[in-house]
């Protein structure tokens, strides 16, 4: 009778120690196959920031590695038409160049200029952004350029916020990129800043149609601020869903 149990607890024995190998022999595999498939992700990423880099000295590598990522994913999610690639970075004061327009696939930069920030945002420093219609703030994140038009600020250009809860009502809330005379750098040199917009990303007077022309009809916009609530909740650049 003894000997029976003693058979029946070793037999329990070896097969929870044969689920818990083939438990942890999975992990291990998993975690294997994921490092194979992400590793040629990062390398992608961080050559692609290298080069940029390398023609833009002055952007802060962290905001171009999270403005890189935010491409390839709109890219991944087939939203990209035109391989070009706008960072603007709002932790910068309105009276800096904040605003690069990167070609991707001849790895220079086609445009490093001034841009305004909205009213509600804040006065030499934006610190304020927002997703709501009427709020006269800057949005964040990821956008995609679309079709331009004429309006009361001259030539335009439509942007479709691709972040739930973060920017998919810029659209709605008219906020886009067109020309103003409080964007040019006459007016920082008699203000100290520039001039502010309703949220829309406004630049010069001169450099609006060009600017416009060259990005307009599918290319990525990335506005960052180091604002804890967007890093935590913008998917677009995290590189784990890219492959």
């Amino acid at each position: 009778m003894m000997l029976l149990a003693n058979k029946t607890v070793l037999k329990s024995t070896l097969y929870f120690l044969f689920t818990l190998f083939t438990i942890l022999a999975y992990q291990a595999i998993t975690q294997v196959s994921h490092a194979k498939t992400t590793a040629p992700v990062e390398q992608r990423i961080n050559s692609m920031v290298k080069k940029l880099s390398a023609q833009a000295p002055q952007i802060d590598r962290k905001v171009l590695r999270m403005a890189v990522t935010a491409y390839k994913n709109a890219h991944q999610k087939g939203q990209v038409k035109k391989p070009l690639l706008t960072v603007i970075d709002y932790s910068l004061p309105s009276s800096k160049k904040r605003m690069w327009i990167f070609d991707i696939h001849n790895n220079k930069v086609s445009y490093y200029t001034h841009v305004s920030h909205g009213k509600n945002s804040g006065g030499l420093k934006a610190s304020s952004f927002s997703n709501t219609n009427g709020s006269k703030q800057s949005s964040l994140g990821t956008f995609i350029t679309a079709d331009t038009y004429q309006g009361a600020n001259g030539y335009s250009l439509n942007l479709h916020g691709l972040e739930k809860g973060i920017n998919d009502n810029a659209y709605q809330r008219r906020i886009v990129m067109h020309g103003a005379a409080y964007a040019n750098e006459s007016f920082i040199k008699k203000n100290g800043y520039l001039g502010r917009s309703w949220g829309c990303p406004a630049v010069a007077s001169h450099l609006a149609k060009p600017v416009i022309n060259k990005i307009k009809g599918g290319s990525v916009v990335f506005a960052y601020y180091p604002k804890q609530t967007f890093l935590a909740k913008s998917a677009f650049i995290r590189s784990t869903q890219l492959v």
